[in-house]
């Protein structure tokens, strides 16, 4: 019986795959529930309003507004200046912008905590990969090999230290800035 017949991974994905996958949509849901009241109010609210429904709604509340105050159906017009739709339509705007702010924060929130995540990840596999680069040259000096060029593998073996790449992109940014903006 081979690896993949032993499997409870579904066909083309492995068994740590699988489980990564699992963990993340358990922490997406984790998330979710930890949300407030609010919170999901406001998703609520930002999912309906990004939605097709949502257009057709607005249409036709406005086109039946305007067919009634322009005095198109023989209905006496409550709003012939279209004024009080105007008001309408900017308090609308006001807290659907308000709405879609809070999620885009919240969303904001597990982005940046996706990307610490990332972040850790790549770290610890530039390490690893480093350590086994280290590993490699050492196995292959024992074996007496020759290294195609140690000059880049002794560029490869060594460690970055994050925070020297941080300061490198930070002086190159601002370098790049216009005088005013530095």
């Amino acid at each position: 019986m081979s690896t993949d017949e032993r499997s409870s991974a579904e066909p083309g994905l492995n068994d740590i795959l699988s489980r990564n996958i699992e963990t993340l949509l358990t922490e997406r849901k984790r998330q979710e529930r930890r949300a407030s009241v609010q919170q999901k109010f406001a998703d609520v609210i930002t999912a309906f309003a990004g939605s097709m429904p949502f257009v057709y709604v607005n249409a036709s509340v406005f086109a039946a507004w305007g067919v009634i105050n322009l005095g198109w159906i023989g209905l006496r017009p409550f709003d012939p200046n279209f004024v009080l739709l105007a008001m309408l339509a900017s308090v609308e705007a006001i807290f659907l912008s308000t709405f879609v702010l809070i999620s885009q924060n919240r969303m904001s929130t597990a982005e940046a905590r996706r990307a610490d995540l990332d972040l850790q990840i790549s770290l610890l596999a530039e390490h690893e990969i480093t350590r086994v680069l280290q590993l490699v040259a050492r196995i292959a000096e024992k074996l007496g090999l020759e290294e195609a060029s140690a000059a880049e593998l002794a560029e490869l073996k060594r460690d970055i230290a994050p925070d020297k790449v941080l300061e490198k992109i930070e002086k190159e940014t601002v370098a790049e800035l216009p005088a005013h903006e530095k």
